[in-house]
């Protein structure tokens, strides 16, 4: 019975937010090609401009509908509330407006859903709370999905996104590398499948840890990949960096990461990755 009022939910949520993006605009701004793009146009193509091609950045209720079966995802661990730890100024405040200006209780949603009928553990990290910022409940809700994963002998996909650690929780945030990895660990040790897909922009402790443990790394085209950002890394070296650096397609040519996928394929290539393990 809980996990059908999480199902509705869930469709309730994906369904209110397409109506909220189209009631508050007809048509948007490529902030690629500044071309003026219609709204529904847009969300039809999976968000990606019909005109050049841009990843419009998407919502976790979005991304599991796009790659997961109709109706099959169950949330986990949705009722962790964040805390202070360092009594940081006005931090609860800003939660707060995060939470409603998202609709999110945090900067990652996990749970179980199934692609193809294969049932995966899976997590979205979102953008649009606080960057995707890895704060101790963000590096909590992870650590319990693998360690729920590796209980039910299920593979984990994480589709990461994020800005790095979180500064108003200093070395709070910063051990959440080192308690996310030993996770993975042991779900490896399990003989279990962890796939990463990193999406724009994915950078700082995020890169450090658990975006780049998978056993098959994924990358949609063009995001913005790295530990510090370019425009840091030529202010602290003082030369120029190379053309596309910290690019997924840069990261390829250089042996980073496994595959380029676009969010088209996405689907189908978490379908053929789970598959194949079977």
């Amino acid at each position: 019975m809980l996990f059908r009022r999480q199902e509705n939910q869930n469709k309730k949520m994906i369904k209110n937010y397409h109506k909220q993006k189209l009631t508050e605009g007809l048509f948007q701004k490529c902030e690629k090609c500044n071309r003026i793009v219609y709204t529904e146009d847009v969300i039809e193509n999976q968000h990606i401009c019909p005109s050049c091609g841009h990843y419009f950045r998407v919502t976790p209720a979005e991304r599991l509908g796009m790659v997961l079966d109709k109706g099959s995802f169950q949330e986990w661990d949705q009722d962790l509330e964040v805390n202070n730890p360092l009594a940081f100024p006005d931090y609860e405040k800003k939660i707060k407006k995060m939470q409603e200006n998202t609709g999110l209780s945090e900067a990652v949603i996990t749970g179980k859903g199934s692609i193809g009928g294969i049932e995966t553990a899976i997590g979205v990290m979102s953008a649009n709370f606080m960057m995707g910022s890895m704060g101790t409940i963000v590096g909590e809700k992870i650590t319990r999905m693998i360690e729920r994963a590796t209980e039910e002998k299920l593979p984990v996909i994480l589709f990461c996104c994020s800005g790095g650690a979180r500064m108003q929780e200093g070395m709070f945030s910063l051990m959440q590398m080192a308690k996310t990895s030993q996770a993975l660990k042991k779900h490896d040790q399990a003989g279990l499948l962890y796939i990463s897909v990193l999406t724009d922009p994915t950078t700082g402790g995020v890169t450090a840890s658990f975006a780049m443990l998978g056993d098959v790394i994924l990358a949609e085209p063009k995001a913005l990949i790295g530990f510090a950002g370019p425009r840091v890394i030529e202010q602290t070296i003082h030369q120029k960096l190379p053309e596309g650096f910290q690019s997924a397609e840069f990261l390829l040519e250089h042996g980073m990461i496994d595959k380029i996928v676009s969010r088209k394929k996405m689907r189908k290539v978490l379908h053929y990755l789970l598959k194949s393990t079977k």
